[in-house]
């Protein structure tokens, strides 16, 4: 029986920051499906939940979604100065910054990543949608960048390996 890796509290944070902000494997997943299916027509969702998993993963990733998911609650807590308080707390379309974190994410399994995030992020399916609704009192102002940004990565990396098997 194969030994299960023990994860680390860097990873185990960030898994369970994204669960308590409404966020589950199987949502990232989904979005990773949506990118996909109609590249491998075959495309199980097993693969998906892989994929996405294998991005969580990654030190560099759980590295952007504690720091992004921490900015977040200190904006809904309005613990930070203006104008920055203001700025993060209505996702100003020309901030960008939390554009920037989520590259560093979709940077990880290479370029097709970013028209995958750029794709997805105007969009804006599934999980995504539920995260832009600013009426919830929540503040995912980096959170559905990083969500979004995870997905792109999974989908890069599957797309990756679907290259490698042909």
């Amino acid at each position: 029986m194969a030994e299960e890796k023990k994860m680390s509290l860097s990873e185990e944070t960030a898994r369970k920051w994204l669960h308590e902000r409404g966020v589950e494997v199987q949502d990232i997943a989904d979005l990773v499906y949506f990118l996909q299916e109609k590249y491998h027509p075959d495309l199980q969702m097993k693969d998906c939940i892989e994929n996405v998993e294998r991005v969580l993963s990654k030190r560099e990733v759980q590295n952007a979604i504690l720091t992004g998911i921490q900015l977040d609650i200190m904006a809904e807590k309005k613990l930070m100065e203006e104008p920055l308080q203001s700025i993060i707390e209505v996702d100003e379309g020309l901030y960008g910054v939390d554009e920037v974190l989520a590259f560093s994410i979709v940077n990880v399994y290479g370029s097709i990543g970013f028209t995958n995030y750029g794709y997805i992020d105007k969009l804006k399916p599934g999980i995504l949608k539920d995260l832009n609704d600013k009426s919830s009192g929540k503040c995912h102002t980096f959170l559905d960048d990083i969500v979004g940004a995870v997905a792109a990565a999974a989908s890069s990396r599957l797309a990756h390996r679907a290259q490698n098997t042909e």
